[in-house]
C-alpha cells in the first residue's frame, strides 16, 4: 500500500523526476490505439456503431439515443430535494466564478484613426460529455454547462452514458441537472463514441457536429479528444484523476490519507501521490490509509489505485525539492498542506488547494471552481476548463486612409524584404490617383 520513492540526497533533473513516479502510460497507451478505432468506426458508420458500442461497453441494446423531453422532465420532478438543493449552489457558485472568466473587449488606439479591438467570440455549438461508468457524476454537468453559457455559447448538447440499471436511460440525476440548467439536446452516448458523434454528427438521430467538445471521463474518453483533435476543438485531455499533496511535518496524516483515498475511489488508474520531507508524517500517512481505505464503499478500487504503479509517497529533501518535483509532475490537483503554502510557487498544476479547509473535495462539488482539468502532465501547458474555453479572441482592425498612408513605406519595406511586393503593392494602390476608396 502506496510504495515509497525516497529521493532525498540526489538532483535530479526534470526528466528523473518525472521517471520517479510512473504515470499509468501502459493504460493510456492501450486507451489511444482502442479510441482511434472507435472513432474511426462512428465516422463511417454512424448510429449502428453507436448501437454496437453501448452494447459492448454499456450493455443496453434499443434504447432512445437521442433523450426525449419526458425523459429529462421526469427525472427533475423525482430528484432528492436535498441534491437539487445542492446542484442548484453549485450552478449558482459556478456561475459566479465562470463570469470573473470572460474578458473585457479591449479597443487600442496605436495611432489616429488606427485600432485594433480585442474582442472574445463564443463558439456557435459545443458538446459536453459527462461520465457515468463507475459512478455518476450530475456535478459535471454544472462544471461543463454553465461556463458554455456563461461565454455565450448558442447551443449546448449533453451525452452520457447510458444505463442498463434505467432501461438504457441516462442516469436520472444527470438529466435532471441538464433539465435545471435548461438543455434539451441530450443524448445516451457513451465513451469515445460521444466524442466522435459530437466531432463528425449523427443525422439519423438529428445530432449535429459541435464546435468544442469538453468534459472529464476515463483514458478513452481523452485519447477520443485527441483522435478527433483538428477536426473539433477540445477542452485539456482529462483522463484518470490525479491527486498530488505536498505536506510539512505539522501537516494532519489523517485527512492527508482520506484526501488521498477520496481521489483513489475514483478509478484503479487514479494517481494519489504524497511528498513530504518528514518520515514521521510517510509513516503515519501509509498506515491511516492502510486503516480506512477498506472501510470506505469503494475501497477495493481506491486499494488498486493506491497500490498501482502510479501512486506513491515521495520522500525528499526540503520544500524546495518538493516544490520542484510537483511542477515537474504538473498534477491535476495540488494540495498544499503547508505551514507557508506560498502557493504562487506551485505554478504547474490544475487547480490548487491551500491548506486543511480546502479539500479537492470541495473544488469536485462547492468551491466554485471547475473541477473539468488537465491530467498527465498537460498542467505544464494546459488550462482547465474554464468559460475561456468556448471562446475564441478575435482582433477586429480599422484603420482609416491617413493611419494606413503613415505606415505605408514601412509595409512595402517588409514586404519587399519577404519577396512579396504584391502585399506592398495592395497598400500603394489605394493611394493612387484614380483609386476609388471611399472611406477618410
Amino acid at each position: 500500500m502506496l510504495r515509497t520513492i525516497d529521493l532525498r540526497g540526489r538532483d535530479l533533473s526534470t526528466a528523473e523526476l518525472l521517471a520517479a513516479v510512473p504515470r499509468a502510460q501502459a493504460a493510456r497507451a492501450q486507451a489511444l490505439s482502442a479510441a482511434a478505432d472507435i472513432v474511426a468506426d462512428v465516422r463511417e458508420r454512424g448510429e449502428d456503431a453507436l448501437r454496437e458500442q453501448a452494447e459492448r461497453f454499456d450493455r443496453v441494446t434499443g434504447h432512445d439515443i437521442r433523450v426525449p423531453a419526458a425523459h429529462l422532465d421526469e427525472a427533475l420532478e423525482r430528484l432528492d430535494p436535498t441534491v437539487r438543493a445542492a446542484l442548484e449552489e453549485a450552478i449558482r457558485r459556478v456561475r459566479a466564478a465562470s463570469a470573473a472568466q470572460v474578458p473585457a473587449p479591449v479597443v487600442t488606439e496605436l495611432g489616429p484613426g488606427a485600432v485594433v479591438e480585442q474582442r472574445w467570440q463564443p463558439v456557435r455549438r459545443a458538446g459536453v460529455y459527462v461520465p457515468g461508468g463507475k459512478a455518476v457524476y450530475p456535478s459535471s454537468v454544472v462544471m461543463n454547462v454553465v461556463p458554455a453559457q456563461v461565454a455565450g455559447v448558442g447551443e449546448v448538447a449533453l451525452a452520457s452514458p447510458p444505463q442498463a440499471e434505467f432501461d438504457g436511460r441516462v442516469h436520472p440525476d444527470i438529466l435532471a441537472a441538464a433539465k435545471l440548467l435548461g438543455i434539451d439536446e441530450v443524448y445516451a452516448l457513451g465513451g469515445a463514441g460521444a466524442v466522435a458523434a459530437y466531432a463528425y454528427g449523427v443525422a439519423s438521430i438529428g445530432l449535429e457536429p459541435v464546435d468544442v467538445v469538453t468534459g472529464p471521463g476515463n483514458n478513452f474518453v481523452a485519447a477520443a479528444k485527441r483522435a478527433v483533435a483538428g477536426v473539433v476543438g477540445t477542452d485539456a485531455e482529462a483522463g484518470a484523476t490525479e491527486i498530488l499533496i505536498v505536506a510539512d511535518g505539522g501537516a494532519d496524516a489523517s485527512l492527508i490519507a482520506v484526501d488521498l483515498i477520496s481521489q483513489a475511489e475514483h478509478d484503479e488508474q487514479a494517481s494519489a501521490v504524497l511528498v513530504t520531507w518528514s518520515e514521521d508524517l510517510a509513516r503515519t500517512v501509509r498506515a491511516e490509509v492502510e486503516r480506512r481505505v477498506d472501510a470506505t464503499r469503494n475501497g477495493a478500487r481506491a486499494r488498486a489505485a493506491l497500490e498501482g504503479p502510479q501512486s506513491a509517497v515521495v520522500l525528499v529533501d526540503d520544500r524546495a525539492a518538493a516544490t520542484a518535483f510537483s511542477n515537474a509532475y504538473a498534477p491535476e490537483h495540488l494540495e498544499l498542506h503547508l505551514v507557508d503554502p506560498r502557493p504562487e510557487d506551485f505554478v504547474n498544476a490544475g487547480a490548487v488547494f491551500v491548506g486543511a479547509w480546502s479539500p479537492v473535495s470541495l473544488g469536485d462539488y462547492l468551491a466554485g471552481s471547475n473541477h473539468v482539468l488537465p491530467t498527465g502532465g498537460q498542467a505544464r501547458y494546459a488550462a482547465g476548463l474554464s468559460a475561456s474555453t468556448f471562446l475564441r479572441p478575435q482582433q477586429v482592425i480599422a484603420y482609416d486612409r491617413a493611419a494606413l498612408e503613415a505606415v505605408g513605406a514601412e509595409i512595402v519595406a517588409l514586404a519587399d524584404a519577404e519577396a512579396l511586393p504584391a502585399h506592398g503593392e495592395a497598400v500603394t494602390a489605394r493611394f493612387a490617383a484614380n483609386a476609388t476608396g471611399s472611406e477618410d
